[in-house]
């Protein structure tokens, strides 16, 4: 598979948010504004991106040479875990206002399933290194262009009128609902 088609493949045919449903928790949950959106999704770009560049090493020169890929998910959880870390330690220093707007969402993003699935699914899909990180990266733009997508549209839906019993939750996943339907339209876009 060549490296346009990946990238198409992963950031809108099979978009890993409206296309895939991983990772509903962070994109219900920090999509309340932009800033805070992109910031998250920047950090979901370099969690995924590393991890699977890192698990792809670790399965391709440790778990196979030794015949122990039963612990895969395990060790892909802790390097993970590890980047997440590294990922809030650097937030933390270096902006602190998003350090705060993400909250409980950015060590979150460890249990992300988005994350360890296309950790997964880089390695059944049998990539090399190179096609293992353009995927990954796409798929975390993809992930990126849904939640600032959506917290857009919550943003304009603060300035107008809706009915009480909308508001909340009830309009945030009709909108979920709305654009997932809009992106499966890219679904003949790649054969």
């Amino acid at each position: 598979m060549d490296i346009i088609k990946i990238i198409i493949v992963a950031l809108l045919v099979n978009n890993v948010v409206l296309v895939q449903f991983l990772g509903i928790c962070p994109f219900l949950g920090v999509s309340n504004k932009v800033n805070t959106s992109l910031g998250m999704g920047m950090a979901v770009v370099f969690v995924m991106a590393m991890a699977n560049l890192v698990t792809y090493l670790v399965h391709n020169f440790i778990l196979i040479p030794l015949h122990i890929e039963f612990l895969q998910t395990i060790s892909f959880i802790l390097i993970i875990a590890f980047l997440v870390q590294v990922v809030e330690i650097i937030l933390k220093k270096s902006a602190p206002a998003l350090y705060q707007a993400l909250g409980i969402f950015l060590p979150l993003i460890t249990t992300n399933c988005a994350v360890l699935g296309i950790a997964i699914l880089a390695i059944q899909k049998d990539f090399n290194l190179i096609e293992s990180v353009v995927y990954s990266s796409a798929t975390a733009l993809g992930f990126t262009l849904a939640l600032v997508l959506l917290a857009g549209i919550r943003e304009q839906l603060e300035l107008v009128a809706i009915p009480e019993k909308m508001k909340g939750h009830p309009i945030v996943l009709i909108t979920a609902g709305l654009l997932s339907m809009a992106f499966m339209g890219f679904a003949g876009l790649i054969k």
